[in-house]
């Protein structure tokens, strides 16, 4: 068999290779990078070659909207040739998440058993002076759910939030005293400039899809999906549609251990697969799950976030969470890529769950599949009634995350990373 080049040029540069190959599954590749296409087969590029043009600031990089329609006109062939990134970007509650913080050690020096930070209790099971604060914790005088619906006004997401805005908190902390440590209290306030060191790392980000949730019961209910209205009076659901970033790589070929993200405002790396990552779920033809399936863990350095980009959340008779903006870039590599970088809202389904009455017994099934761009007109059809939808997410903070991640990258600030250890995925069918 023969392999030659793609015959495709850009205005800075042309690529020509003509070889001998004895298996028909080998593609071409060089050392430099470049573009190629064997008879029948996929064209290709590497991150090399993409990383290359991010320097000489050639790379065409477009945000996953702007796929969307490049794909729908040109075809995802040219698209492949044509465009090296695909920007994503998520907004929404992501309770899974929380910071590792060194509080510095005071004098005499302590070994911290129990830590406040404005009165939200941290998990301290560290080491002398670590702590780990998670997003979900409430402030530890918060009435709860005595009072029902609970408010909860204040917790872990509001905590990180304030150290982004440059606020002074209260950090309490006692010990049981050790000869090496014997301090047992310390009450001092602080910034996030005062701590040593601090690392937003959360345990499971960007979800892959997620359920569209009505409430089929006769009371109105209050969850992590929002207020739900009784016999279905609204459909709430928590995912930017072709904007999101696993909707864009739905078996992710590109993401692993060491990707390179958007995270909070400032670069941030792909730890691995979140916390109930499930990619063998059922998918549509296109790839795409149809219902909740793989997530990230992730982590970044907390003092270079903006407080734009994580915001504390109180959810009406649920709790706390904190609401984070992720961005992950897709290396357009292949063709494969390019077409399920090109989904749009119409293309992607979510399932619809009933959190009145499945969904707390364990029941959660699906009671029918209804498109993003459904969801996205602000109503959809539901056992033959409209019912009004309510977005969890930020389509325009998504928007926003995306066009920031593009910026970066066209500037040469960012460039892509190979990922060490790929997401565990499912078979392509």
């Amino acid at each position: 068999m023969e392999v030659k080049a793609a015959g495709y040029q850009r205005e800075d540069e042309k690529f020509s290779l003509s070889c001998p190959a004895k298996d028909p599954m080998i593609l071409a590749i060089v050392e430099n990078g470049g573009l190629f296409e064997v008879a029948g087969k996929k064209t290709f590029k590497t991150i090399k070659e993409i990383n290359e043009r991010i320097r000489k600031g050639k790379a065409v990089v477009v945000t996953a909207d702007e796929m969307t329609r490049i794909v729908k006109s040109r075809g995802h062939s040219k698209a492949a040739r044509e465009v090296d990134v695909v920007t994503t970007g998520t907004f929404a509650p992501m309770c899974s998440s929380g910071a590792f913080i060194n509080f510095g050690h005071t004098k005499p020096p302590m070994k911290a058993s129990k830590v406040w930070l404005n009165e939200v209790p941290t998990y301290a099971g560290l080491a002398a002076v670590d702590i780990y604060l998670g997003v979900t914790e409430p402030a530890e005088d918060d009435p709860l759910n005595r009072v029902h619906p609970g408010q909860f006004k204040y917790g872990g997401g509001h905590v990180i939030h304030d150290l982004l805005a440059g606020k002074k908190i209260t950090l309490s902390a006692t010990a049981y005293g050790t000869d090496c440590y014997p301090n047992r209290r310390a009450v001092k306030r602080v910034s996030l400039a005062d701590l040593p060191y601090a690392v937003l790392v959360n345990p499971r980000n960007a979800y892959q899809n997620y359920n569209c949730a009505i409430n089929l019961s006769n009371k109105t209910v209050y969850t992590y999906m929002g207020v739900l209205k009784p016999r279905a009076g609204n459909a709430n659901y928590s995912t930017s549609g072709q904007l999101s970033p696993l909707l864009n790589d739905p078996y992710y070929l590109t993401l692993g251990l060491g990707t390179r993200i958007f995270l909070g405002g400032a670069k941030g790396y792909i730890l691995g697969p979140g916390t109930q990552h499930r990619p063998e779920v059922p998918r549509g033809k296109n790839g795409v799950p149809l219902a909740p399936a793989g997530t990230l863990m992730v982590m970044g350095d907390l003092k270079e976030m903006d407080p734009r980009w994580l915001v504390g959340v109180s959810m009406l008779g649920y709790g706390c969470s904190l609401a984070v903006g992720v961005g992950v870039p897709i290396h357009v590599l292949d063709e494969d890529i390019a077409r399920f970088t090109g989904v749009s809202d119409g293309d992607l389904h979510t399932q619809i769950v009933d959190y009145g009455q499945d969904y707390p017994r364990g029941e959660g099934k699906s009671l029918g599949l209804v498109s993003y761009e459904d969801l996205k007109s602000g109503a959809i059809r539901f056992n033959g009634k409209e019912v009004h939808t309510v977005p969890l997410s930020s389509t325009v903070r998504a928007v926003e995350i995306a066009t920031i991640l593009k910026q970066w990258i066209e500037s040469g600030e960012f460039l892509l990373t190979e990922p060490i250890v790929p997401l565990p995925t499912a078979p392509r069918g």
